[in-house]
């Protein structure tokens, strides 16, 4: 039978749980999954429900509100294909791992289109079947760039972007026009060791670990609330190319599985954190 998802989100109190259910029981639901969650420091409730059954979702959505009040927020969500659309550069691994998991079906996502400021993973991305639109960011500003990445992006109107390895800054006036849709992944040697080369900073440091951050895009440059994040270990016998392929392995396994997370709506934005539903 087809899953469907509620995503609550309001102040806390007593008896929201039975309340909750109570509801989708009244609309004669079936509950097979369910998660919640109390965020003691904010006095905020989550919770992730997932049912079967038939029901009318205007009906259910009016008595949910009337029993959790104007200030919850509300998420009614079917089981299809989330439409996203990939940025990206040079680097391959991340954007032909999620290719690739697209191609076999193995993400809730429709990949629309693939957006660079270079041709070189063109070949791989129309191998796909996926369109590939090449935005030179050559003698222009970051704005103007920006401005005919969201041409491309307005035809498209994505529900998520991924930035696989895009390795251009987003201002924030880019950011502010996609809250809790933007996905990016970095190395985890932030703030440690910024700039180019990290492997070669953090060879010479003698580093035990490499970890990758995936997390949603704000303002402040790789600082969005984390939704997921792994480690490798690493001893002195590895060279500062042996800790980028492994930086590259754990980058692109962090992404998928963020996305993962992110497509099976199992992700609350609270603040600058994450309550994530694994």
């Amino acid at each position: 039978m087809i899953r469907h998802t509620l995503m609550v989100n309001c102040p806390d109190r007593k008896g929201l749980i039975f309340d909750i259910t109570r509801i989708l029981l009244s609309h004669e639901l079936n509950i097979i999954e369910n998660d919640q969650f109390v965020d003691t420091d904010s006095n905020k409730f989550f919770m992730r429900t997932e049912f079967t059954g038939s029901f009318d979702s205007g009906r259910l959505y009016s008595d949910l509100e009337e029993s959790l009040g104007r200030e919850a927020s509300l998420k009614l969500l079917g089981s299809r294909k989330k439409n996203i659309v990939i940025l990206a550069t040079k680097e391959h691994h991340c954007l032909g791992d999620i290719l690739i998991r697209h191609f076999f079906n193995d993400i809730n996502a429709n990949i629309q289109a693939v957006i660079s400021n270079h041709e070189v993973l063109r070949e791989l991305t129309e191998k796909m079947d996926i369109p590939y639109h090449f935005v030179s960011h050559e003698n222009l500003s970051r704005e103007d760039h920006e401005q005919k990445v969201m041409t491309i992006l307005n035809q498209y109107n994505p529900e998520y972007i991924v930035l696989a390895k895009y390795m251009r800054i987003l201002s924030p006036s880019f950011t502010g026009l996609y809250p809790g849709r933007i996905v990016n992944i970095h190395h985890s040697f932030l703030p440690a060791f910024i700039g180019a080369n990290p492997y070669k900073q953090a060879y010479a440091r003698g580093v035990k670990m490499i970890g990758a951050t995936a997390h949603f895009v704000n303002h402040n440059l790789d600082e969005g609330p984390i939704i997921e994040q792994n480690i490798v270990h690493i001893t002195h016998k590895e060279s500062a190319e042996d800790l980028a392929k492994a930086g590259r392995d754990v980058e692109k396994i962090v992404l998928s599985k963020a996305l993962q997370l992110v497509l099976e709506d199992r992700v609350f934005l609270s603040g600058n954190r994450t309550v994530v539903f694994r």
